[in-house]
């Protein structure tokens, strides 16, 4: 191993490092005094019923950890946007599930919580998943209502997820294990079957205090809307639960006799691990997001037995087109070659870079793919497409475009992997997030932005400095030098992985070891429903 190895290595585990210790803090929700409370009231907190819940020794993904990072600090934080997501399975049948976090703001719903919310939804919806909800919630966070309330993306849009997954026969069960109030009460009696945990579950349209403020009428939660009221009186829940351990028991018990599901028949054999050490991506991918190096040393420390068959290999070299298989699963791999290269032509290319030829190999790719049922698997690290005038008159555009055109059209399952740059018109390409992948995951050394920090600080310098200067303010050196720095720290920040995490442009932060688990859960997940639309790639330039 060279010098550059040991300084990546060391680079990017500390890199994971910092991962860890973010995901420890969020772990803890609202804290450990909350935790603590809730225990005294009898209940698990929502980890914890996730953890019950999904079968003992099985692995499992957590969807959106860090949604809310660093937000909404002038009203205390929402680590984890105040709710868990995972998929794991249950009774060994792949789900979905959702559970508040009422140790963080008695579990109310702030704008964030609601975009993670409908983010679990879509994947139920996309991949016909099972969805269990576990409420335990106060209801939309007031002094933000007008964040969270009216809009077509808002908190309403969970309730009409709820009728359209149950016309998609998609199974929703929901367990009311603490409160469940106004517009939230729809979400688990619009779920298939739902269970009420008694004595500390409780839903009504509105509590007692509100009841008696409308209507004059003096009554307690538990006797307006606990569980002997909903199970007994009012039928509005399926079952009573003695405790959380009990309601959780019942949602293993219903999940074990849901009968098996329509494959959509994506290949898959029996899985092998890599030859080449996947340990040794933290040596590979360098340290300085400007440094060359070799993406294929990566694909075969991802894919089984170290194997892959390369397609149009000596040509279109900026994009790697390939045949693998990952824990078993046939994929397609498109990625983005980080070294530098020599086309046909022995012209430089940069690594990174999309080209002309390499934006149309990767179309005729994701074409192939979708013709032969291949789930595609895209490995970002790029800078955008190649710019200047001989990439414009040799139709970039028109070949970048015919690229967006195939990424945007495939109806096999698509999963995007970040594992470097992914800038401008390039992550749009290498299918960002707006491009509908199943699953959209960051390594700790991503980077999301439209352009570069160093690039994209100059031309920001460039406008501040012009707009101060027509105020009338003289700019010295150091003053130039004071504004870059302050621009390139906050455009630092914001291209952070954990900036978009938060926001939940991506669905995780992984350790690059865990990309393996990541893809074949999706696989397996998108196998759940079958392909129902053509390939078309509709009106494009050839």
């Amino acid at each position: 191993m060279d010098i550059n190895f040991n300084k990546n290595e060391d680079h990017n585990k500390l890199l994971l490092s910092e991962l860890r210790k973010k995901f420890e803090r969020v772990s803890l929700g609202g804290g450990k005094q909350r935790i603590d409370k809730l225990h005294q009231q009898g209940k698990m907190t929502a980890r914890e019923r996730i953890d019950y819940l999904l079968d003992k020794a099985s692995d499992s993904v957590e969807i959106g950890a860090f949604a809310g990072e660093g937000m909404y600090k002038e009203h205390g934080g929402c680590p984890s946007g105040g709710v868990v997501v995972k998929i794991g399975y249950i009774s060994e049948k792949q789900c979905i599930v959702v559970a508040n976090d009422a140790t963080v703001k008695a579990g109310a719903w702030f704008p964030i919580t609601g975009k993670k919310n409908l983010r679990a939804q879509e994947i139920a919806i996309e991949n016909k998943l099972p969805i269990i909800y576990l409420v335990d919630s106060a209801g939309v966070y007031l002094p933000m209502q007008d964040e969270i309330f009216p809009d077509k993306e808002h908190f309403g849009r969970i309730f009409r997820n709820n009728a359209v997954m149950s016309s998609m026969g998609i199974t929703q069960i929901a367990a009311i294990m603490g409160s469940c109030v106004a517009g939230g009460a729809y979400l688990p009696i619009m779920s298939d079957e739902s269970i009420i945990v008694d004595k500390t579950g409780s839903i009504f349209l509105a509590g007692s205090y509100l009841v008696k403020a409308a209507v004059g009428e003096i009554i307690d939660n538990e006797t307006l809307g606990g569980a002997t009221t909903h199970t007994e009186i009012s039928g509005v829940c399926d079952y009573n639960a003695k405790d959380d351990k009990d309601a959780l028991n019942k949602i293993r018990n219903i999940v074990d006799k849901i009968g098996t599901y329509e494959k959509a028949g994506f290949n898959r054999v029996k899985p092998v691990q890599p030859k080449k050490d996947p340990q040794d991506v933290y040596g590979i991918v360098p340290e300085s997001r400007s440094e060359q190096y070799d993406m294929k040393e990566v694909i075969l420390r991802l894919v089984d037995n170290s194997e892959m068959e390369e397609y149009k290999k000596d040509y279109g070299k900026s994009i790697i087109c390939a045949y693998a298989r990952i824990d078993g699963w046939a994929v397609g791999i498109v990625a983005n070659q980080r070294k530098m290269i020599k086309n046909a032509k022995k012209e430089l290319q940069f690594g990174g870079v999309i080209y002309s030829d390499s934006a149309d190999k990767a179309t005729r790719f994701i074409a192939n793919c979708n013709q032969k049922k291949i789930p595609l698997v895209f490995l970002q690290d790029v800078t955008g497409f190649m710019v200047g005038s001989k990439a414009e008159h040799g139709g970039i555009i028109k070949d970048g475009a015919k690229m967006v055109n195939a990424v945007s059209n495939s109806v096999v399952p698509k999963f995007t992997v970040i594992v470097g740059n992914s800038y401008g018109a390039g992550n749009y390409a290498m299918c960002g997030k707006a491009y509908d992948p199943r699953l959209i995951v960051a390594w700790p050394s991503a980077e999301l932005a439209v352009m570069g920090g160093a690039q994209a600080a100059k031309v920001l310098l460039q406008i501040e400095t012009a707009a101060l200067k027509k105020k009338g303010e003289k700019i010295t050196k150091q003053k130039e030098e004071e504004i870059l720095s302050s621009i390139t720290n906050r455009y630092n920040k914001q291209i952070s992985p954990y900036y978009s995490a938060a926001r939940i442009w991506t669905d995780a932060i992984i350790d690059p070891l865990d990309t393996r688990k990541w893809i074949s859960m999706g696989i397996e997940a998108a196998n759940h429903a079958p392909i129902e639309k053509k390939f078309n790639l509709g009106v494009i330039q050839v």
